[in-house]
């Protein structure tokens, strides 16, 4: 298993992710001698689900060590007594989840400030090292499985046809998996765009309510994000509608259908993108740089394709796809950058030379995704 840049803080700390990013591998390793407790297990989910008082029973008296609660969204009744077990007791808490809904909704105790909140994302190029390739990381994703199984491809497939709709179904989320699956294709030609939930609905043939009904449903099982539009400050007219991503390149391009139509270039340019931000996303949270991700777009079509803000710093990211660069792909981070002259200026683009343009560093994207850290 590569080595995961997230450090546990000392305290109890809830750790979300998405199925497959691997925090129930690293809850193994980073705990060897905790008390881990996997609420996938039929049997304890069906005992803590009935009387959540009995969690205190597989915790021997003089047990001083951390306790891994895999999959604590599948009983948020149990919280009550992990905050019980945190004053009582002294003890510290791992509660890993890959949704957050229903620990949101319903007046879920969420221990009052006694535990922090970690999240964990797909691989980053750090992480990775030596074994990290741009190539293969736009075509198939950075999920660990990816790396270690004997057909990538064919993993991902399966995650998408099997995996999302199970957790779907699971979660009682919604009955209509046939029309949550359509649903999932006609967003993924809303990734790395302005998101029209009104197009979607009437693409997937599904109501306005329920189009918006399913993409909460994405991001409460972190496997979307909307992005909003950075509005600081603003010195021109901006759109309004947030830019949507799947959280994966990988997972991303195994739901988008393609067909002799499609231009390749278009799929390509926008799965980069999405390794971008993934890449960006892991290291801001694994590292705790506190930055907050944005995009920004006037309503002249002008385009940032992120724009990160925060304590550390203010940079302003764009990606391009092409080898070649001509003067007018720097024009959105120019202009940009004469509304924001305090913000540093990155251009990440598929050459392999390191150049400047003025103010603006451009580097190539393989070179940039390993450096993140230092970018950052």
């Amino acid at each position: 298993m590569y080595s995961r840049l997230l450090s546990p803080p000392d305290q109890s700390f809830f750790l979300f992710g998405p199925r497959g990013v691997g925090k129930t591998v690293w809850c193994r390793r980073r705990f060897p001698d905790s008390i881990y407790l996997d609420l996938l297990r039929a049997d304890l989910y069906s005992t803590l689900l009935g009387a959540p008082e009995l969690l205190e029973s597989y915790l021997p008296a003089d047990f001083q060590g951390r306790v891994v609660v895999d999959e604590i969204q599948k009983v948020p009744a149990l919280l009550d007594e992990v905050h019980r077990l945190i004053e009582a007791r002294k003890l510290r808490f791992v509660l890993t989840g890959s949704s957050a809904r229903k620990l949101r909704h319903g007046g879920v105790n969420l221990l009052g400030g006694r535990a922090t909140t970690r999240y964990m994302h797909p691989m980053a190029a750090a992480e990775l090292g030596e074994d990290f390739d741009l190539e293969f990381s736009q075509r198939l994703g950075c999920l660990p499985m990816v790396y270690d199984h004997p057909d990538p491809a064919d993993f991902l497939k399966g995650y998408v046809s099997t995996y999302l709709k199970e957790e779907v179904q699971q979660e009682g989320l919604t009955r209509q998996l046939d029309a949550f699956g359509r649903f999932l294709q006609v967003a993924s030609f809303s990734q790395g765009s302005p998101l029209n939930i009104s197009a979607v609905a009437r693409d997937g043939g599904i109501g306005r309510k329920l189009a918006e009904s399913y993409f909460e449903i994405l991001e409460d099982l972190l496997l979307a994000i909307r992005l909003p539009v950075f509005t600081r400050k603003a010195k021109r007219a901006l759109v309004s509608h947030p830019k949507f991503y799947f959280f994966d390149a990988g997972v991303y391009r195994a739901i988008r259908p393609s067909g002799p139509l499609d231009a390749p270039e278009a799929i390509e340019g926008v799965a980069l993108e999405t390794l971008v931000l993934q890449q960006l996303r892991a290291i801001n949270d694994s590292l705790g740089l506190g930055y907050s991700i944005y995009y920004w777009r006037s309503r002249s079509g002008l385009e940032v394709d992120f724009i990160l803000y925060g304590e550390r710093g203010f940079k302003a990211i764009e990606v391009k796809r092409s080898a070649r660069l001509r003067e007018n792909d720097t024009r959105g981070l120019r202009e940009f950058l004469s509304d924001y002259p305090v913000a540093d200026g990155i251009l990440i683009y598929g050459g392999r030379d390191e150049r400047s343009f003025g103010d603006i560093r451009v580097l190539p994207g393989d070179k940039a995704l390993r450096e993140l850290r230092k970018i950052l």
